[in-house]
């Protein structure tokens, strides 16, 4: 048997002496028992495994793709990336665990049955590595009568800390769990709401966004007043009620946005018109939350599994002047990931099953394992019935660098929508094909598709899936979406998501595992997490030199293409051509120097708006902590030197003589 120590280095020479993608590996994705042995030593290992296990689900159904083909298609991360839990999960053993990235249980009901229960559910889910979203617009605000003991409501601050804290508190291997907290901007505290995070101490443990509506930006582009409500229904009887300025709640969101890079925004009318999943809401499939990087917008008990195309292995003769994009290529290998994407669906069935058996195993009584059971038996149902998937694709920003077309340039622009609906269509036409091989979804009906918008655009391009759906249904509800590729990206050796280089030399943080022995932390945030620090230069770029055999950033197709760099009207003009050929939603932050106005973060989010993208991030540098940092400003960071540091004051005791 292997020890990690043997793991770091087969990787390491795996990786080109790459030792951040070893140590990603070898921490979070090779296989390990429970006594510390690993079964694993390099990323091929891993892929033989996966490729495994896709076969077996393959062979159940019409057509298999041989296990050959499968591992061609992940091998060295070269082409279809199962993302996060899928890698770690798959064919995993050695835990139970969910192979699922995202979830949404449904909102807390306005008790503290309720909101234990919520509470209880978001831990369940974290235990098992998922992440969990959900919104706490049904909880009553601060200082309604109540008929308990305390008299009156406690509003939302509290149980927002609570439920940042029991994330915080759930351990996955050393990975703390991740939450996003929602509300509608119509909620009578959302002031508290958007101006909580702005003391760094508060709700630690959790994103937070708010559900704008159309109604809300109305009211501000008019300069006019909006209702604040509870319940915040438009047509709901409502106990609580006022008019407010909304330029002047609109204000505090943009201050605290450039203050703290939260709250995050959901333009959440255009999620749910472009969203096909909610045409089922009566089934149980209307969106209420996202999942904890917004790009994933769920119904309560549902969840979904994520998966990349990795770009850049579709260009031909990169970084040279006969570079082209191999678009036929790139549909073909996006048919078959969606194959996939459909048979990890059955793969989680699997590992719920096996969750569902443990509990039942467990030797709790009946009544304390109910709210789990139940739990996992809804997520189980969800998964089947509608058969959500979350395929994307990375590598968005060296796959236009490798092209020579800068990022944000309308040329890029327009490439990144070509490839966008290449995907959509391709993904939609396998999924229909399926649909055909293995059945369509249980509740799939035609007639209620027929007129929506995101669906008649995919139609529109090919009339053949059109009919296809129409004759033997779509297998999967809803398809597509646009992760952070993360710790996936340094694994690909790419830009991450849809993301442009972050720097071409830059510092990257990875969090220190409570499981870590004999690892020095470099950095210790103002959490108390321990982080290593790794000094990186950008692949992409280090490719172009060898190729070109140039080094002078200023030549680069990536000089003045970085995120501080990129102009951020071409950043949300790229994200909104992208974002019309995904049904889910797209995960991308619009990166600003440290000297940029409140004025320009106000610009940003009402273009985001108007463009038509399903939710917008805003990141001022050094607003907080990050995990990618600029070398140069590593000295304005907190770092830890391993000594003891002097104090600013020291205790003492005072003796006066007399």
């Amino acid at each position: 048997m292997n020890k990690l120590d043997d793991v770091i280095s087969a990787s390491t020479e795996y990786f080109g002496g790459d030792d951040l993608a070893a140590s990603v590996f070898s921490t979070k994705y090779a296989l390990c028992d429970r006594s510390g042995n690993y079964h694993e030593k390099t990323p091929d290992d891993m892929h033989r495994r996966i490729a495994r296990e896709f076969s077996r689900i393959e062979n159940k159904y019409l057509n298999p793709m041989p296990e050959e083909e499968i591992y061609g298609l992940l091998k060295d991360f070269k082409y279809v990336v199962p993302q996060g839990s899928p890698m770690a999960g798959i064919g995993n053993n050695n835990q139970i665990q969910s192979i699922s990235n995202c979830f949404v249980i449904e909102s807390p009901h306005d008790s503290y049955g309720g909101i234990l229960k919520s509470d209880q559910e978001l831990v369940q889910i974290a235990k098992r590595r998922g992440g969990v979203g959900f919104d706490i617009s049904t909880l009553r605000p601060k200082g309604l009568s109540t008929g308990n003991a305390a008299r009156t409501t406690d509003g939302i601050e509290v149980f927002m800390e609570r439920f940042s804290n029991s994330t915080r508190e759930v351990a996955q291997g050393g990975r703390r769990g991740a939450l996003m907290i929602t509300i509608s901007v119509h909620h009578p505290q959302i002031e508290d709401f958007i101006n909580i995070k702005r003391d760094r101490k508060k709700v630690t443990g959790a994103n937070i966004s708010i559900r704008l509506s159309d109604e809300f930006l109305t009211a501000v582009r008019e300069r006019a007043d909006f209702h604040l409500r509870f319940p915040v229904e438009k047509d709901a009887h409502h106990i609580v009620e006022r008019w407010r300025d909304a330029n002047e709640i609109w204000n505090q969101i943009i201050e605290a946005a450039h203050d703290s890079a939260e709250p995050g925004l959901i333009f959440w009318d255009s999620v749910i018109r472009n969203s096909p999943a909610d045409i089922y809401s009566d089934e149980g499939y209307g969106t209420t939350s996202t999942n904890p990087c917004s790009e994933l917008p769920l119904a309560p008990y549902d969840s979904c599994r994520l998966m990349l195309v990795n770009l850049i292995s579709f260009v031909d003769n990169p970084f040279t002047q006969d570079a082209s994009f191999n678009f036929e290529k790139f549909s073909d290998c996006s048919v078959k990931a969606q194959r996939l994407m459909d048979d990890m669906i059955d793969l989680e069935v699997e590992q719920i099953d096996k969750i569902i058996k443990k509990i039942k195993n467990d030797p709790e009584p009946g009544n304390v394992k109910k709210i789990e059971r139940d739990m996992w038996r809804t997520i189980r149902d969800k998964a089947l019935t509608g058969r959500r998937t979350g395929l994307g694709v990375t590598a968005v920003g060296d796959t236009l660098a490798s092209l020579g077309i800068r990022y944000g340039s309308e040329k890029s622009i327009s490439v990144v929508e070509r490839i966008y609906k290449t995907l959509a269509v391709s993904a939609y036409r396998s999924s229909c094909i399926m649909a055909k091989e293995r059945g369509p979804f249980p509740i799939h009906n035609h007639i209620r598709e027929e007129g929506h918008p995101f669906l008649e655009r995919i139609w529109a391009e090919c009339e053949k899936t059109r009919t296809m759906n129409k004759v033997s249904g779509r297998r999967n509800i809803s398809i597509l979406t646009t992760a952070p590729a993360g710790s996936v990206s340094t694994l690909t050796q790419t830009t991450s998501g849809i993301e442009p280089a972050f720097m071409l030399k830059y510092t990257r943080r990875r969090k220190i595992s409570q499981l870590s022995e004999g690892v020095q932390a470099d950095f210790i945030d103002d959490l108390g997490d321990s982080w290593k620090e790794y000094d990186v230069y950008h692949h992409g770029f280090k490719k172009w030199m060898d190729i070109s055999g140039q080094s002078e950033i200023e030549a680069s197709p990536y000089y003045m293409s970085t995120a501080n760099e990129i102009d951020w009207k071409s950043r949300v003009k790229l994200q909104a051509a992208a974002q019309r050929w995904i049904d889910h939603g797209i995960s991308s932050t619009i990166n600003l120097p440290s000297s940029a106005e409140v004025e320009e973060v106000k610009q940003i989010y009402e273009a985001g708006w108007e463009l038509g993208c399903k939710g917008i991030t805003v990141y001022r540098d050094g607003c907080r902590t990050g995990v990618l940092i600029n070398s140069d400003s590593k000295d304005n960071e907190k770092i830890n030197s391993h000594e003891s540091q002097r104090p600013k004051e020291l205790e003492c005791s005072i003796h006066h003589a007399t």
